[in-house]
């Protein structure tokens, strides 16, 4: 595998090739307050045997003051305003602000030959949210959204904002039963709701916090042989 960080008029990145001349491309957004490299070793413990060649995207999120955290300045995808899950916890422009920079990294892998239907949107905690809210308003067919101990953000705005270009597109949806940041009961109701409205959600629970484990990741591994085959 190479790997190296681009940049441009997008989110600094740093990028990880399968094999030369890429035909896939995975783009995973990290959670709040860690950065590009937090996912980088997953790729290795990956099964993608048999499936062309995948670029993995690992963009930065900027940098921004965080509510929750009494201010304090760190990657983030959108600002925490609160940490009660039955009220509007994240900002809403900052949700769509990200979401724009993420359409950038798709219109990206596009002008680099890989089209919307061989590429996953994928995010852990605050990322997979961001990787949701985008992937459901996309206005093309994507190969799949991956959301990794995380929840919906923006529902209510969904019903108005959805793209039918993505109704059917495969969902993979991951939790830890123990999860103490986003609990687990608040990330189900997502996925239930997302169910409720007419998606296909591939909804996985494991015996862990707010993290990853092997389970997951060889899931996670046989999904992406479906989707990007």
């Amino acid at each position: 595998m190479t790997a190296d960080y681009r940049t441009m008029d997008v989110l600094r990145s740093l990028e990880v090739e399968t094999a030369a001349d890429p035909t896939r491309a995975v783009i995973w957004l990290h959670g709040l307050g860690a950065d590009a490299t937090d996912f980088l070793p997953i790729v290795d413990e990956l099964d993608l045997d048999g499936l062309p060649p995948i670029r993995f995207v690992f963009p930065n999120a900027p940098m921004m003051a965080v509510t929750i955290n009494g201010g304090y300045v760190m990657p983030a995808w959108y600002d925490v305003l609160s940490a009660d899950f039955s009220s509007r916890r994240e900002d809403p422009q900052g949700v769509r602000n990200s979401a724009a920079e993420l359409e950038k990294l798709i219109a990206r892998e596009n002008a680099r030959g890989i089209e919307d239907g061989h590429l996953v949107l994928a995010g852990f905690s605050q990322g997979g949210a961001v990787a949701l809210h985008t992937g459901l308003r996309h206005p093309a067919r994507l190969a799949g959204i991956m959301a990794l101990s995380t929840y919906l953000p923006l529902a209510d705005t969904l019903a108005a904002e959805a793209h039918d270009a993505n109704r059917e597109t495969s969902i993979f949806m991951a939790h830890g039963y123990d999860d103490g940041v986003i609990g687990f009961d608040f990330s189900q109701r997502s996925g239930e709701f997302l169910r409720q409205t007419g998606y296909r959600v591939d909804w996985h629970a494991y015996e862990m916090e707010h993290s990853v484990c092997m389970e997951e990741v060889r899931d996670i591994s046989a999904w992406l042989r479906t989707v990007l085959a």
